[in-house]
């Protein structure tokens, strides 16, 4: 369930608009396409990666992305969902999403955050990003 900490209706369009962002994450991942990943940053991005290693700048993350996203290796699907926003500012969103690998042999899951900022136009790209790994009890 998507938890948030405005009027809905105030910021329902930036929430479609966000999720929208995730669908287009979860997309870009199920295709293993890595342009369509990239074109969802802000040219100063942070990204971390679920092992940790840091990544600054659009050329960094490009770098990183065309290496391991074509290679990747999983024998089911992959799920984004939206599980809360919050609005730090109108501009400026920290998202949280659950990240699930279902139905392959090494089933997972992340809890990655991103904080997005919007654009001129309305916008909305990832800013800082960080993709957490979560651990089975």
């Amino acid at each position: 369930m998507l938890h948030m900490n405005a009027e809905p209706a105030a910021y329902a369009a930036d929430i479609e608009a966000i999720k929208q962002v995730v669908a287009t994450v979860e997309h870009s991942q199920q295709h293993k396409d890595p342009d369509a990943f990239l074109a969802l940053f802000h040219p100063d991005a942070v990204w971390t990666t679920a092992h940790g290693k840091v990544l600054i700048g659009l050329d960094a993350i490009s770098e990183f992305t065309h290496k391991v996203l074509p290679a990747a290796h999983w024998d089911g699907e992959v799920r984004y969902e939206v599980v809360h926003v919050l609005f730090i500012r109108p501009d400026v969103a920290a998202v949280k999403v659950r990240q699930r690998y279902l139905g392959g042999s090494d089933e997972s899951e992340g809890a990655p955050l991103y904080v997005m900022s919007k654009q001129d136009g309305g916008r909305w790209l990832l800013t800082a990003c960080q993709n957490t790994g979560v651990v089975a009890d």
